[in-house]
This record gives structure tokens, sequence and C-alpha cells, in this order.
């Protein structure tokens, strides 16, 4: 499966350099580093998402701003030691469980 790939080449480039690897260097940049490209990438995935609303014509700008997206999220969760199979187990523990009851159990907690 192509997640469990890319956390593998996450987990490598932690030890890469970061004058050679883009990742390396984010997380020579640090959480902050990071979150700050999340937050940018997030911003690109709204604004594909509203000019995709208007005209549907182009799909696949909205696909390359969530997989950039996604990348950068995945990069988030190596920096602080997990990788997406936390997150596949969190949506399956969701799974058939309504959205509005899962809610409702996060704010219980």
């Amino acid at each position: 499966m192509i997640l469990s790939k890319l956390d593998t080449v996450l987990s490598e480039r932690k030890a890469d350099d970061p004058e050679r690897s883009y990742v390396a260097s984010l997380y020579a940049g640090g959480i902050n580093k990071i979150l700050e490209k999340v937050g940018e990438e997030a911003t690109e995935v709204i604004i594909a998402g509203k000019d995709h609303a208007i005209d549907s014509a182009n799909p696949e700008a909205l696909v390359k701003e969530v997989a950039d997206l996604w990348f950068h999220t995945m990069v988030l969760l190596h920096q602080v030691d997990l990788d997406s199979g936390a997150v596949l187990d969190e949506l399956g523990m969701r799974f058939g469980i309504s959205g509005h009851e899962e809610k409702a159990n996060r704010s219980a907690d």
C-alpha cells in the first residue's frame, strides 16, 4: 500500500542530509516548520476546493492539493514518532459509528 511505502521513506529521510532532501529539511526545521507547511497546504486545499465548487472542470488541482496536505501531515506524524497506521487504526475504530455519535464521544473524554 502506498501509505506504508511512504511511511518507510519518511522514516528513512530523518537520517538524510537536509541540504539534499526536502523532507529532511522539514525535520531539521522542527515542529514549527512542519506545522507551517501543514497550515499552508490546508489553506491551498480550501482554495482548490472552493475553485472546484465553482468550476469542476479541473479536479486534478484539488486532488494534487489534497495529496500535498496528506504528505505534509504524514511528515508531521513521523516528526512525533507516529505513522499512517495510527490514523488508519483510528479511522477503523470509527467505522460504522455515526459522525454525531463519534463527536459526542470525543467531547465526553
